[in-house]
């Protein structure tokens, strides 16, 4: 697996700052180092584990001091919860672009896994650091997640409801909460298990049944009794 992330994906590296005498205020300082040290809670985070840094090691690899980081971050979580929050903005953004494509529902729904997988493979990095490990930081990860992917469901449920509007049927929100869990499932899988998946791949193997499970309920029809034909008494 590569080690650092792809810059212009959800983060962006920032150029090396000038030795010395600069132009740079000291909001755009601020702002750059924020950024490295960013990236290197990502980095860290996806290639050594929740348990495997700290503050210390953030600062070296960002290149920067300590009253840097606690300049902008109050602790080692705060960093890792801002990096994760920015990847959850970069994200939604992206599966916003997907909103237009296929022209019936499965096609639409393609295009949404399509768009979700192809976003994590952009930068494997993040991916890995915030699909796998960031579950590692407990209550407060899991609440984020929850968030977003309860966003994700309405997201798609909306979408539905606007571009194919009869198709929906009595669907309930849980059936497309469970159908983001098992995407994202899917692919958390295909990042632990391979260091450089091709999740792309997957979106044809995703997409039929992803649909099944935000079909519409079939109402069964009453069992059928035979007609007995009444007899007259002799």
């Amino acid at each position: 697996m590569p080690d650092r992330i792809t810059s212009g994906v959800v983060f962006t590296t920032p150029p090396s700052l000038p030795r010395g005498r600069h132009v740079l205020s000291r909001d755009e300082v601020t702002a750059a180092q924020r950024e490295r040290m960013l990236i290197a809670a990502t980095e860290l985070l996806a290639g050594a584990g929740y348990r495997g840094f700290g503050v210390r090691e953030i600062c070296s690899r960002a290149a920067v001091s300590r009253a840097a980081f606690y300049a902008c971050f109050a602790d080692k979580d705060a960093c890792v919860y801002a990096a994760y929050d920015r990847f959850i903005a970069v994200f939604l953004g992206h599966l916003a672009d997907s909103r237009a494509s296929g022209s019936d529902w499965a096609g639409c729904v393609h295009g949404f896994v399509a768009s979700y997988l192809t976003t994590l493979q952009r930068d494997l990095v993040a991916a890995r650091a915030f699909q796998v490990e960031m579950d590692a930081l407990g209550r407060a990860a899991r609440e984020r997640r929850r968030a977003a992917l309860t966003e994700l469901a309405g997201f798609v449920r909306d979408l539905r409801f606007h571009r194919f509007p009869g198709t929906a049927g009595a669907v309930p929100f849980s059936a497309y909460l469970g159908a983001i869990h098992a995407l994202r499932q899917a692919a958390s899988d295909a990042l632990d298990a391979e260091p450089e998946p091709d999740l792309s791949a997957l979106a044809d193997e995703l997409t039929p049944w992803l649909c099944r499970m935000v079909e519409a309920p079939h109402t069964p029809h009453p069992p059928h009794t035979p007609h007995t034909p009444k007899t007259e008494e002799s």
